[in-house]
């Protein structure tokens, strides 16, 4: 599984508007939820949101995975946000996140969605990586400083 499969340039928002852990999240949610559907946004923000509740999804590093499982969703659905400044996301490290990947699937599809979160955590460990990303100034940049590390 490629995340640059996952990811389209309209599931990316370069720079992202937000400046809060929960307008990040809402930001993040209306690239992935159905356009005029709003029961569907709702029910994928509630997700991610419990999910927050339990434990942060800011890994560290500027790093933020948040995500959620709705038997509304169909198939694994993927967003990509940047935060040149950095949000406070509650992250483990205590440090502003800059880079958010949103993740959310049916509730079916457990297996797709843990993979999906080990090849997003696995491709950001790279410090340089990050910095690309931190510093793409488009969706079509950011996807493809994606496509080019998921080739290396």
């Amino acid at each position: 599984m490629l995340l640059s499969e996952l990811l389209s340039p309209v599931r990316v928002k370069v720079p992202l508007g937000s400046r809060t852990k929960t307008d990040v999240l809402r930001e993040l949610v209306n690239l992935v939820a159905n356009p005029g559907d709003s029961a569907n946004g709702m029910a994928i923000l509630a997700s991610v949101n419990e999910r927050e509740r339990v434990l942060s999804t800011g890994i560290g590093g500027g790093i933020a995975i948040p995500h959620g499982k709705t038997p509304l969703a169909d198939q694994l659905v993927l967003a990509a946000g940047v935060s040149p400044t950095g949000v406070d996301f509650d992250a483990l490290d205590g440090k502003p996140v800059h880079l958010f990947f949103l993740l959310v699937g049916p509730e079916s599809a457990s297996g797709a969605h843990v993979k999906a979160l080990g090849r997003i955590s696995r491709l950001l460990r790279r410090e340089s990586l990050r910095a690309e990303l931190i510093a793409s100034l488009s969706p079509e940049s950011f996807l493809r400083v994606i496509r080019a590390a998921e080739a290396s």
